[in-house]
């Protein structure tokens, strides 16, 4: 076995793709030989690191150096002053005052405790580290109903915003005779500041695959579908390969393991609507239909896709599987609440110092959150909110820093964990001009299939941008309440039923804002 003094993990996604990662790769490589470092220096690719949206990135081993915003120019610099003199090139760190250092704790991580560290499109890599065995114990030392039995054990709840136990789910369609089942994975993350589940495809797509695998086996689902918004170039090609990587090792097929079960599993790539991360709607958009909310019951689970019996669940809530089956669910139990058991993956974007990627117990408080994973809050600036969820989302307050992050906790301030962003603010933002942008995202994204949707969206932006532009009323405050509740309870899908989450938030929290706002 060959021994490196240092191991550099270079950050392969969609934004250092765009910064030209491979071109400065190449030139690093070049570099390191110029000096017969190449024995010496292992240069390794890998998924997303933890933080983001800042270049190239590199994490260096054992030293745990990181650097951001990295460029082609900076390469002999690099290799000159850190790898031959053992000097760290503080204008390129993260953090360049050595203070903070992100919590990858990667001992402790579930859904992303490959990501960042192995090679996402080595299928040899994520078998090294484990992989598919789950799905070889599913397969071969388990029934279908000893799988199911141990996800509902796990109290795993679905990832994608509703929190609905996985196993319950499953549970309807498992006992279901019919000649075909499918599972559907829900990878159409359309909620604004939301890409978790994209950054959990890159950095390790076998990971879903396996869950996806397990599911399909415990529910007798012979074909799988995995429903992806197009925007996710990267996730789709990675994705891809892994699935042929599987099909060339007979982990995907027929007779899968000398089992005698069958499955494969397909992309189908989407157009974008939001409205499509809702489960039938996603259904109607894979037969090849305009993608629109169907009428609930029957549920998917029983009358799906293609009217055959179907599970649809979210990336990050298969992610979890595999852990669950090849551990146990007594493990899986050992992190989060007894009510809300496991982790949860968090995008955390905003005012922080170092906007990331992170992978929490259920339960962390949201102060903790911002400041062990994202280095607190910008140099000179106080923390006033946090918009948790995405825009179907709430609002939260200062005094709410303390709260636990998980379905339980937060329901008790008529809170939701939602899709996994935290948009943090300043004390210098808007709450107006955040619910306006939040309302105007709804605005487009209806599909205009019910009315209460249709026309209490647009009556929400009208509202709002008549606020925003000091022209408002509190009667106009009120009615946008007013609306937002009309909505709840009227119309046809959760889309038109999410507004409210802002509105009241907003409204309730931030009620001064309003009053200064508006015509007395």
């Amino acid at each position: 076995m060959k021994f490196f003094r240092s191991h550099v993990l270079v950050g392969i996604n969609e934004t250092s793709i765009m910064a030209g990662v491979q071109d400065f790769i190449k030139a690093l490589r070049l570099e390191l030989a110029k000096h017969n470092l190449q024995e010496e220096i292992n240069i390794l690719e890998t998924g997303p690191l933890g933080f983001f949206g800042r270049g190239i990135c590199l994490s260096v081993y054992p030293e745990n150096v990181n650097y951001q915003d990295v460029k082609l120019e900076d390469v002999t610099e690099l290799v000159s002053e850190h790898f031959l003199k053992g000097r760290p090139l503080k204008r390129l760190m993260l953090d360049d005052g050595g203070k903070f250092s992100p919590k990858l704790n990667y001992s402790d991580r579930i859904v992303l405790r490959n990501s960042g560290i192995i090679d996402p499109e080595n299928i040899d890599e994520y078998i090294g580290a484990g992989g598919y065995e789950a799905w070889e114990k599913a397969l071969t030392q388990m029934q279908p109903a000893d799988i199911l039995a141990e996800v509902k054990i796990s109290g795993l709840r679905g990832r994608g915003g509703a929190g609905f136990p996985a196993g319950v789910k499953w549970g309807f369609t498992a006992p279901i005779d019919a000649p075909q089942k499918y599972v559907v994975v829900n990878a159409d993350e359309g909620e604004p500041g939301t890409f978790k589940d994209r950054l959990i495809m890159e950095g390790d797509p076998h990971q879903l695959l396996e869950g996806t695998m397990i599911c399909a086996r415990a529910v007798g689902a012979t074909k799988a579908w995995i429903y992806i918004r197009g925007e996710y170039k990267l996730c789709i090609d990675r994705l891809q390969k892994a699935i042929d990587q599987c099909r060339e090792y007979g982990i995907l097929g027929k007779n899968i393991f000398g089992s005698g079960f069958d499955l494969d599993i397909f992309i189908k790539i989407g157009a974008g609507a939001y409205v499509c991360g809702e489960e039938t709607a996603l259904i109607e958009s894979l037969e090849g239909n305009r993608g629109n909310p169907r009428w609930k019951p029957p549920f998917p689970g029983v009358e799906g896709l293609w009217q055959c019996p179907t599970v649809v669940n979210n990336v990050e809530t298969l992610a979890n599987v595999p852990f669950i089956i090849q551990k146990g669910a007594e493990e899986f139990m050992k992190h989060g609440t007894p009510e809300c058991t496991g982790t949860k993956v968090y995008t955390i974007l905003g005012d922080v110092a170092y906007p990331g990627l992170c992978e929490v117990d259920m339960g962390t408080t949201l102060r903790t959150i911002i400041n062990d994973y994202a280095g607190g809050m910008k140099k000179g600036f106080r923390f006033k909110a946090a918009l948790v969820g995405g825009a179907a989302g709430v609002i939260l307050p200062d005094k709410l820093l303390d709260v636990k992050m998980d379905f339980s906790s937060l329901n008790q301030y008529a809170a939701v964990l939602g899709s996994g962003a935290i948009l943090v603010m300043n004390e210098h933002q808007s709450i107006v001009d955040i619910l306006w942008s939040i309302l105007r995202f709804f605005r487009h994204e209806s599909c205009g299939k019910c009315a209460p949707c249709r026309n209490g969206t647009q009556q929400l932006y009208r509202l709002i941008s008549k606020i925003k532009k000091g022209k408002g009323t509190m009667e106009d405050v009120d009615l946008m309440l007013t609306i937002a509740e009309t909505m709840q309870q009227t119309s046809f899908c959760a889309l038109g039923q999410s507004p409210i989450m802002g509105v009241r938030s907003a409204i309730e929290n931030f009620k001064d804002e309003f009053i200064a706002i508006t015509k007395k």
